[in-house]
């Protein structure tokens, strides 16, 4: 299993509030429609220099890059290009 985690920081120009809504809705969406997306999970965070973070799993390495072109995840990650400003992420197996 590969987890698949990113941290994003929202631009200040924005309603954080509502776009982490916005981003969570269209991640967790995802779910069920995308071959090996197991799990996906947005929250926002409480301290630090991130706003918002997903936690998501995936059967295998394949699955996660097959997600990364797949045209769900493609219009969701529009979504997220409107709001966030910085963005981390790792990639690891479980």
């Amino acid at each position: 299993m590969i987890k698949h985690v990113i941290f994003w920081k929202l631009s200040s120009d924005c309603d954080k509030a509502a776009a982490a809504e916005e981003i969570r809705a269209g991640l967790e969406g995802l779910q069920g429609k995308i071959p090996g997306l197991l799990s996906a999970k947005v929250r926002r965070t409480y301290q630090g220099d991130w706003d918002l973070v997903l936690d998501s799993d995936f059967a295998d390495a394949a699955a996660e890059k097959a997600y990364q072109t797949n045209p769900l995840h493609v219009a969701v990650k529009e979504i997220v290009h409107r709001y966030a400003v910085e963005r981390v992420c790792a990639d690891y197996e479980l």
